[in-house]
């Protein structure tokens, strides 16, 4: 009973991320300090940048956000790896930003071929 209850917990838990996480395009960048939050401190490289869409002022630096392609927004067929990747927030991108959320290469790397360069994305906090 207690096993099947946990079950069912986790799949609806599933079903409910899936359902509130936001659409948005993805890109990736290579150069990960200075950044806006930390300065010159690295914070590693399962990271990304925050459109002005997400920035808030600087609010959202250091959350965590789960990233997964749903799809080409260009030429290069099929990128999406069908994983899923959790990043920490820890620049901005800056003004002119083709992304909602610019990831760096690594993170990028996990979710889609960087040959895209581009891609639709579905992200949740």
């Amino acid at each position: 009973m207690g096993k099947s209850i946990l079950v069912f917990s986790v799949v609806i838990l599933f079903i409910f991320s899936i359902a509130y996480a936001t659409p948005g395009i993805g890109t990736f960048y290579t150069t990960y300090i200075p950044s806006a939050c930390y300065k010159n401190k690295p914070e590693g490289v399962m990271i990304a940048a925050a459109s002005d869409t997400l920035w808030d002022n600087g609010q959202v630096c250091g959350k965590m956000f789960h990233v997964k392609c749903t799809g080409a927004r260009n030429a290069v067929p099929h990128p999406c790896t069908g994983q899923t990747v959790t990043v920490k927030i820890v620049d901005h991108c800056p003004a002119g930003c083709a992304s909602t959320i610019d990831l760096s290469f690594e993170a990028f790397s996990q979710i889609a071929n960087p040959v895209a360069g581009i891609i639709n994305i579905d992200y949740t906090p």
